[in-house]
Order: C-alpha cells, then sequence, then structure tokens
C-alpha cells in the first residue's frame, strides 16, 4: 500500500526538496503541502494523509500546537516532528504533544525516508541520540514520583508482554523484537498494541520511558 504524506513547514525549499526525496519512492506519496500549524490541520482534514512532516516553529501556529490538536482527533495521522533544533525542551514537547518520531533536518535522505516507513507501521523513529535525551530529562523531574507510577503500571503487564516492552525500551523494531524473542512480527505488534492501552501510553517513546522510569532497563 502507498503511504499517503503531508509536509508542514514555512520553508518552500524544505517543501521542495521533501517532495522530491519522498516523492520519488514507489511506496510514498506526498498528497499536499502547508506552511504553517493551522494550514497543516485543514489539510490533513482535507487530504487524509498516513504520516505529517511537521515542523516545530512557524507562524500563525507552531508544529507543537498542531501535533497535539491532531493527536486529540479520532484516528490521527501518525506525526514525525522535523526540525533543526535538537534542544531538550524541544524533544520532550515533541513526545508529550504525541510525535511518533523527531528528526533533525541534517538527517540523512535515506533515513528520513526509512522513518515515514517505520513510523506508517506503527514504529517510532528519533534520531541518534534523541531517545537518550529524552530518558535523560525524564530522569531528572520526580524521580520517585515517576518510578512508582511506571511500577503500577508495568505490575499489570504479562511476562511476555514485559520483555516486549523491555525491547520497546531498548530502542528496538518490531522485526528485531519478533527476532530476540522467537516471535511473529504480527504477534509483537498486538503486544505493543496492548502496551499503549496498559501502560498509557501513545507512542512507542512513552513505553520507553515507562520501562525505563521503572528501573527495567
Amino acid at each position: 500500500m502507498t503511504t499517503r504524506v503531508l509536509i508542514v513547514d514555512d520553508d518552500p525549499l524544505v517543501r521542495s526538496a521533501l517532495t522530491l526525496m519522498l516523492g520519488g519512492q514507489p511506496d510514498l506519496e506526498v498528497v499536499g503541502e502547508a506552511g504553517d500549524g493551522a494550514e497543516g490541520l485543514q489539510q490533513v482534514e482535507l487530504l487524509g494523509p498516513d504520516v505529517v512532516l511537521m515542523d516545530i516553529r512557524m507562524p500563525t501556529m507552531s508544529g507543537l500546537e498542531a501535533t497535539r490538536q491532531l493527536h486529540a482527533r479520532e484516528d490521527p495521522p501518525r506525526v514525525i516532528v522535523l526540525t533543526t533544533f535538537d534542544a531538550d525542551d524541544y524533544v520532550v514537547a515533541a513526545v508529550a504533544a504525541g510525535a511518533d518520531g523527531f528528526l533533525l533536518k541534517d538527517t540523512e535522505p535515506s533515513d528520513i525516508v526509512d522513518a515515514v516507513r517505520r513510523v506508517a507501521d506503527g514504529e517510532a523513529m528519533l534520531s541518534p541520540g534523541v531517545t537518550r535525551t529524552i530518558l535523560d530529562q525524564v530522569r531528572r523531574r520526580a524521580p520517585d514520583e515517576r518510578a512508582a507510577k511506571a511500577s503500577l503500571r508495568v505490575g499489570l503487564l504479562t511476562a511476555r508482554e514485559r520483555e516486549v516492552a523491555v525491547c520497546v525500551g531498548r530502542g528496538l523494531s518490531n522485526a528485531e523484537i519478533a527476532r530476540e524473542l522467537h516471535l511473529s512480527v504480527p504477534t509483537v505488534k498486538a503486544h505493543v498494541s496492548r502496551l499503549f492501552d496498559k501502560l498509557a501510553a501513545t507512542n512507542r517513546v512513552q513505553i520507553a520511558m515507562c520501562v525505563h522510569d521503572a528501573g527495567l532497563v
């Protein structure tokens, strides 16, 4: 199936470059562009993309606010935040807003294409080092309270679900988890889906945060 992509960025050159990069892939289709978050929300409504590539700093409405509003909708598209900024607060804010991926604009083109495919398939995609940044930030914020809440949530998991959660916390993809635990990829996807419910998570990064808070990784 073709993955439909919407590009939201206030720089027309960036939009053009991303359109050329992604449009040349047989399994990806750029269905539209938008110059700010508000226009991006309108385009999502009109075009129904599977994945949105979202800049952070834009006029009228920021990418973070647009991501929050998209995430509040029923059956929202997956969002990859694509930015030149790698400050800790932006990373944590993007994940809290519901982003499924966070990539810097200097990421290799092949890695951006791979990120779109992986996020469309339900996985998280972060630039190298971004997961560590998030976890380092989380550890500095009310560690005792976070650890207690995380331990309660992890206590709801079966032994197999806990194994899968630990693998997610290590940053493994579904295919890598399947190989390590000798499971099929559909079985792994089913376990991850249950982890979202039991851990009150909206993306894989939040699962990783929970297992780290609980001391499992």
